[in-house]
């Protein structure tokens, strides 16, 4: 029946591309770089809307894209903290915006949503390399304009990968660096041919054995494109796809460790009742330890994506933007089990004479097998007065089974290879419809107004484990108002002011560790206003924001089975700050980009819930004015660049993190410590006839070898007294990439 759904919508795009292309025949092509910007430029904040934003050029892009992953990338846009598990940027990373974790931050790439529907964050290491096939990306703080998917609660962050290639190239890419890292890309396009055709092509692999032990990647992607250009108007299609197999670093490693702390690394083995071998591994490792051992304990899965956009004007003031989108998404984890309950798997007992066996070691694997599908549209109205506008929006589909296999038991009973232990099959089912417009009160002031109404309905059924029944059906309405207006003073100086409503509905997760109390969706009400400056040579932008919660989902201090953090729902919350960013050209060598972020981020009433597993009652603590955890008050970023000759570029990378709370208790005993670390990049591109472009790279992260975590996770209980434990993930010591470009 899928197939049956996507087959119709490509049908059905298919059937009005043709139409399109027979009535716009014969017509003279012309600039068409230009048509690839309005596929995106319905779902961007533009200048007039009153919006906190920044935008990230491919050249900027370039200077950095050595192997790392996407968020690394972006390290020194303002308000952003990113983390990897493996301590490099290779892997499994993450990013935060203002505090936002990632379920909180919208992706779209060419305005297709990419968040995954069921957990609403973004795997980056499903995609790697990524960056070689951007153009440009605008990333939103707050709430910002209505996008596709899942929604923007807190940040969005949107990628086009739509250029056009005028001219026929190849390019070849290498770098290789510390913990044996080694990208290589290779790229190509035919050009513009008879003035109406390109073919674009990236072929990527990337692998590392990681900072941390065993916490190798081996990934690698592809990525094709071909279009088809009028003098108005353009079709295209986008195919891509990555395949990633990283070993585990999930667990990241006791505080104590982290810290050279003897006495909590002994406290910790006892408690926990780990035998010396276990101590020893820790000690001889360091910061660098994993806790897996077993040598397929890995993540496996490959995405596959396909994109079908297009472009068409329709008169002289109107535009229409009709994409359909296709995501299939198959792959597992895999784990070693000591000592695991039979009755757990589904599993009888094992008897031999009088001796029952009720336990065993085994190898496990936890499967997803999805497909996300549906469109997404806009109908731009770009008119020569005063008022511009569009109205857009998009219907998508996901559909998900979940199940788990047991591939080896040490005892497996009747159970046979591959066994299930769990199942269960999820559909949800996204659809929203904006307006937006953009009208010229006066000739000083600018009006933008954007409503957006979205729906969203989540049905899953199916069990967790042989003993929980997972089943549950939720619809949702979203109404989501915003409002902007930006006064300019002059040429050099402007204002701006915007209000902005977002609604979230909980993840799966959420409903998964609160059967009996059944999560709410979230609202935040989000008020922006800013000062932008230009004189000469130098541009500035002082913004304030004010993020006001109501039912924000946040960590409880309880897990779930599997160790999980388990989220609840606060009253009232809130984010607000002050962002400050400056640049420009301090002489003919030397330029200057910084930003700095201070903030407070609150929870007005939090309950703190310490379960007891001694048999005394849990523990429950009433807080107030508690600190959102993973919300440092002061980031700043920036570079200091110099420029001794045209082909020669020096810069500084420094980025300092203010101290971050483990939880939402504001308990000193369990934060992360502030850490400021330097990179240095060089980028040296002589002038050769040889090639069109030739460039060496050169990035040398954390410069001074500072020792720091960038994330972490902690939980309490009650066991003879009160225990916390806290589990840090250590970042690389001083490392380097460097890198070799040749374009011909």
């Amino acid at each position: 029946m899928k197939q049956l759904t996507i087959l119709s919508f490509i049908g059905l795009l298919v059937h009005f591309s043709s139409t399109m292309l027979f009535a716009q025949k014969g017509k003279d092509s012309t600039d068409a770089q230009t048509l690839n910007e309005v596929v995106v430029n319905a779902t961007r904040a533009r200048e007039n809307s009153g919006m906190s934003f920044s935008n990230v050029s491919q050249k900027d892009i370039k200077k950095q894209n050595l192997g790392q992953d996407l968020p690394f990338l972006l390290n020194q846009m303002p308000s952003v903290v990113v983390s990897s598990d493996a301590g490099a940027g290779v892997g499994y990373t993450g990013i935060r915006i203002r505090g936002t974790d990632p379920t909180r931050i919208n992706v779209t790439l060419n305005g297709i949503p990419y968040n995954d529907s069921e957990s609403q964050g973004v795997y980056w290491v499903n995609m790697p390399d990524f960056a070689s096939s951007v153009q440009s990306i605008q990333i939103q703080r707050g709430v910002g304009t209505s996008t596709n998917g899942v929604g923007a609660f807190g940040g969005s962050i949107n990628v086009n990968t739509l250029q056009l290639n005028r001219e026929a190239f190849g390019e070849v890419n290498v770098s290789a660096g510390s913990f044996n890292t080694l990208k290589t890309n290779f790229l190509a396009s035919t050009g513009l041919l008879n003035e109406k055709f390109v073919f674009d092509a990236r072929l990527s692999r990337i692998v590392s054995d990681g900072f941390v032990d065993r916490a190798s990647s081996n990934l690698q992607s592809y990525y094709l494109s071909g279009g088809y250009y009028l003098k108005n108007s353009f079709i295209r299609f986008n195919a891509f796809s990555g395949h990633e197999k990283t070993y585990q670093a999930w667990n990241g490693i006791p505080e104590a460790l982290a810290k050279g702390d003897s006495k909590g690394i002994d406290d910790f083995v006892a408690r926990n009742f780990y035998e010396e071998n276990f101590k020893q591994q820790m000690l001889a490792s360091g910061r660098r330890f994993n806790f897996y051992n077993y040598e397929n304990e890995v993540d496996d899965y490959k995405q596959d994506n396909y994109q079908l956009i297009s472009s068409w004007k329709l008169n002289e003031k109107w535009r229409f933007n009709p994409t359909l989108h296709y995501t299939k998404g198959k792959g597992f984890y895999e784990q070693f089990k000591y000592g695991e309950n039979l009755e757990d798997y589904n599993i009888k007992p094992v008897t031999i004479g009088e001796m029952v066996i009720t336990e065993t070691d085994l190898i496990r694997r936890r499967w997803l097998d999805n497909d996300f599908f549906g469109g997404v549209w806009s109908l731009d109205y770009e008119g020569s007065g005063k008022l511009k506008g569009n109205i857009g929006g998009g219907w998508n589909q996901y559909l998900g089974d979940h199940f788990g296999e047991v591939i080896w038991s040490k005892f497996a009973s009747e159970s046979n290879i591959r066994h299930r232990f769990y199942e269960n099959e999820s559909v949800k089912t996204d659809f929203n419809i904006y307006g937006k417009l953009y009208y010229a009160l006066s000739s000083k002031l600018d009006s933008y107004l954007d409503l957006q109404y979205r729906t969203v309905n989540f049905e899953t059924k199916g069990s967790l484990d042989p003993y929980q029944m997972f089943n549950s059906s939720n619809k949702y309405a979203f109404f989501n108002p915003k409002l902007g207006l930006n006064y300019t003073f002059n040429p050099s100086a402007s204002a701006y002011f915007s209000y902005a409503k977002g609604s979230k509905e909980p993840s799966r997760q959420d409903f998964v560790d609160n059967p009996g109390n059944l999560p709410k969706a979230e609202h935040l009400n989000d008020f922006e206003g800013g000062i932008k400056l230009n004189r000469g040579n130098w541009t500035g932008e002082i913004g304030l924001y004010n993020m006001s919660y109501r039912d924000q989902l946040v960590l409880t201090g309880k897990v779930n089975l599997t160790g999980e953090a388990i989220r609840t729902n606060v009253e009232k919350s809130f984010r607000r700050g002050v962002e400050l960013q400056i640049s420009g050209k301090i002489s003919e060598k030397f330029t200057l980009a910084a930003n700095a972020t201070f903030s407070q981020n609150k929870i007005q009433d939090f309950t703190e819930v310490v379960p007891s597993y001694d048999g005394t009652p849990d523990e429950v603590n009433n807080l107030t004015d508690t600190d959102i955890s993973f919300s440092p008050n002061v980031i700043m970023g920036g570079s200091l660049n110099f420029h001794p000759c045209k082909t020669l570029e020096i810069s500084l990378l420094p980025k300092y993190v203010g101290s971050q709370y483990l939880d939402n208790t504001s308990s000193d005993n369990k934060k992360l410590d502030a850490f400021f670390v330097n990179d240095l990049r060089i980028g040296f591109t002589p002038k050769t006839k040889a090639f069109k472009d030739l460039n060496f790279s050169l990035l040398i992260n954390n410069i001074f070898n500072h020792e720091y975590e960038s994330n972490g996770y902690t939980y309490s209980y009650l066991y003879e007294g009160k225990i916390t434990e806290n589990f840090v993930f250590p970042q690389a010591g001083v490392n380097f990439l460097a890198g070799l470009r040749l374009r011909f």
